[in-house]
């Protein structure tokens, strides 16, 4: 079984932002594995559905800082038989709006969320899904601290949309294999 985790920032406030692209991805590709049938889990303080046997599927709530923790609550509950089964979906300020890779132990320079995962478990050998979002004007860059908690505006949407399909379908392919 995989165990499949979507990074974001729990709360209405975050819910539109850059860095929650990790909840929209995973949203969609729990409606594509028809595994949408989340539920909240205060023991893991998560949001959790599964498509047995395939993927277990999780949203933490905790906030990305700590995302680590609440995941590697969940893989030794489930006994995830090794780091090479987790896949994280998280947004990726090295990567432009409308670009993504599938890799294996390689990620942005800095995202927390992936940090603290990589702390919990002591190793980066986990595949990450890394969703493009930069789509910062050359002239007027702002950091990538305060871009990350924007929201996406009309256009970018539509862009983003369309780079989660491609997403959704690679991982339901590579799931089946």
């Amino acid at each position: 079984m995989k165990l499949i985790v979507g990074l974001g920032n729990p709360g209405d406030k975050y819910k539109d932002n850059r860095h929650n692209v990790g909840f929209v991805a995973i949203d969609r590709l729990a409606e594509g594995m028809n595994a949408n049938s989340w539920k909240k889990n205060e023991k893991f303080n998560a949001f959790i559905t599964s498509r047995d046997p395939l993927a277990l599927l999780v949203k933490p709530l905790s906030y990305m800082n700590e995302s680590g923790k609440v995941v590697k609550k969940i893989f030794n509950f489930f006994k995830i038989k090794n780091v090479g089964n987790i896949i994280v979906i998280h947004d990726d300020l090295d990567l432009g709006l409308g670009k993504f890779k599938i890799q294996e132990g390689h990620g942005p320079e800095l995202h927390n969320g992936i940090i603290s995962i990589e702390r919990e478990f002591k190793s980066e050998w986990f595949t990450r899904v890394r969703v493009g979002i930069d789509n910062r004007d050359s002239e007027n860059r702002m950091s990538g601290e305060r871009y990350v908690l924007e929201n996406f505006k009309g256009d970018e949407m539509v862009i983003l949309n369309e780079t989660i399909e491609k997403i959704t379908k690679d991982l339901i392919d590579m799931l089946s294999k």
